[in-house]
């Protein structure tokens, strides 16, 4: 459960950002932004915390490699179901859907990869040490 659920935080903050409807923030900053500076900047801020803590986490857990590695990994899949006619990516909106599933399953991963690891091993990370 706990992984569905960052999973789903990644995908509202992703969503939140840009998405092929016009209810996002991108497009409501384009439209309205300069009426509502004050307001756009705070959404903006705390998109900005909300991405800065998923991609330390992810980082951190993972690295760029691994992000890389599990991006590659479902892209792969993405592959395999387009062959075998399971999904059909001649819809953009559809594809911008799926980049964002894609992108948030990256991100809930990195950010869920040092529990799997402390439950599959037994070993704790440890990154910070108080002196």
């Amino acid at each position: 459960m706990g992984f569905l659920l960052r999973w789903l935080g990644a995908f509202l903050l992703l969503a939140a950002t840009f998405n092929p409807t016009e209810y996002n923030y991108v497009q409501w900053v384009r439209s309205y932004g300069h009426m509502n500076l004050s307001i756009a900047v705070l959404i903006g801020l705390i998109l900005l915390v909300g991405y800065i803590i998923y991609l330390r986490a992810s980082l951190r857990s993972i690295g760029i490699l691994g992000m890389m590695l599990v991006a590659a990994l479902v892209a792969a899949l993405i592959w395999v179901a387009a062959d075998l006619g399971l999904i059909n990516l001649d819809n953009p909106s559809f594809n911008l859907w799926l980049g964002l599933v894609v992108l948030s399953l990256v991100l809930a991963i990195g950010l869920s990869w040092s529990i799997v690891r402390r439950t599959l091993s037994g070993q704790a990370d440890v990154d910070d040490v108080d002196t």
